[in-house]
């Protein structure tokens, strides 16, 4: 049993490009579950990017969190020459250096100082969208790769479907994201306001929760709510609003589809509650895990995904926890939703199963166990 003190706590320093908070991206939130998951047993601090021109350094619930200054961003990447002496100042402590993929800025600045403590990386997705980066950046992702310890997909499903993590094969474990469940479970307070959104509609009503972004495929279930008999609650905001208002003003479905913005926690969990099915439509691998259909799936709703090549059908076993079907496909889509909205017990069946796998297996709890293997593994070595 590893006494509990600051000193005699083995030190893991997280590195990537942003924090939760404020940043609510689901890299940035698995990394604050990580950090705070793991103090009784690790210290744990963050080294990550302001987004402004000035650094600063704070303890959030037991947590260092290092922010340091960056002059812009580039294919999302920050340009932080700061960040190399950052990196080679905060590791000298740390037992561990725990990365996160993608993020060039911290592979570089490892490069560049070469810290003595052994590093893990919890591999994220592949770089999708800026394929075109690879071309200067592949080498160092190479390298980067080669020189850690241990490499942790977070499903098996990308680790196969990833030609990166087949070349490095030998150094992956599969560790499975994990949210807090308790956030999710069912209150007087919670219950009440889903029976106040639900008052809202008059039709069964599907839920879409996240940012509205190019690899969602938020164009597909907008057309295939033509054929759906439901309401469409769209809950988030980004760059592709607009063009999903226009689309389901043409198709003559703008009355069924409503866009609520972003919404606080609270009245995130109660609309789960509130729906009937919980859809996540994305259609490319930039939608490496899908954590929203967890959250969807602990309030017990049964899901509709893609089967896309990546983390997503894993996720959501088909005909288990909901259906998956063939991404860019809105009549596969509509057909699945169809199936459950009109089969009460098939849905209620599929959301109960949907509950208990997410409880089982992708818990913060979990997640946080299997991560502490994995450092006990390396300090070991």
């Amino acid at each position: 049993m590893q006494n509990n003190s600051v000193a005699s706590r083995p030190h893991v320093l997280h590195v990537y490009k942003d924090y939760y908070p404020p940043v609510l991206g689901g890299v940035e939130m698995t990394i604050n579950l990580l950090a705070e998951g793991c103090l009784p047993h690790y210290q744990t601090s963050v080294l990550v990017n302001s987004g402004s021109r000035s650094s600063s350094e704070e303890m959030i619930n037991g947590v260092k969190v290092v922010r340091i200054s960056e002059l812009g961003r580039a294919a999302s990447a920050p340009f932080s020459p700061a960040f190399v002496s950052a990196l080679a100042c905060e590791a000298k402590t740390a037992d561990i250096l725990h990365f996160h993929h993608p993020n060039p800025t911290g592979d570089l600045a490892r490069f560049l100082t070469r810290p003595s403590a052994p590093a893990v990386m919890t591999y994220h997705s592949d770089v999708v969208r800026q394929r075109w980066a690879m071309i200067g950046y592949g080498p160092l992702q190479n390298w980067m790769m080669k020189h850690c310890k241990v490499i942790m997909p977070t499903s098996p499903n990308y680790m196969e479907s990833s030609t990166w993590l087949q070349r490095h094969r030998e150094r992956c474990t599969v560790v499975p994201l994990g949210i807090r469940t308790d956030s999710f479970r069912e209150s007087p307070d919670v219950l009440e306001r889903a029976r106040q959104i639900r008052s809202t509609y008059q039709r069964s009503l599907v839920l879409f929760v996240g940012r509205l972004r190019y690899y969602k495929g938020l164009q597909f279930l907008v057309e295939a709510m033509k054929d759906v008999n439901a309401d469409l609650l769209i809950a988030g905001t980004g760059p592709m609003e607009d063009s999903l208002r226009q689309q389901a003003a043409v198709l003559g479905v703008a009355d069924r589809i409503h866009f609520v913005g972003d919404i606080v926690d609270a009245e995130k969990i109660a609309s789960y509650y509130a729906a009937d099915v919980f859809c996540m439509p994305s259609h490319l691998r930039s939608e490496a895990f899908g954590l929203s259909q967890v959250e969807a799936m602990l309030t017990g709703l049964p899901v509709v995904s893609t089967r896309i090549a990546s983390g997503v059908p894993f996720v959501n076993h088909d005909g288990i926890s909901g259906f998956t079907v063939e991404p860019e496909n809105p009549a596969a889509l509509a057909d699945a939703l169809i199936r459950l909205l009109s089969d009460d017990s098939l849905r209620n069946r599929l959301g109960s199963q949907a509950r208990e796998r997410a409880q089982t297996e992708f818990s913060a709890s979990r997640m946080c166990e299997q991560v502490m293997e994995v450092y006990a593994r390396v300090l070991q070595k």
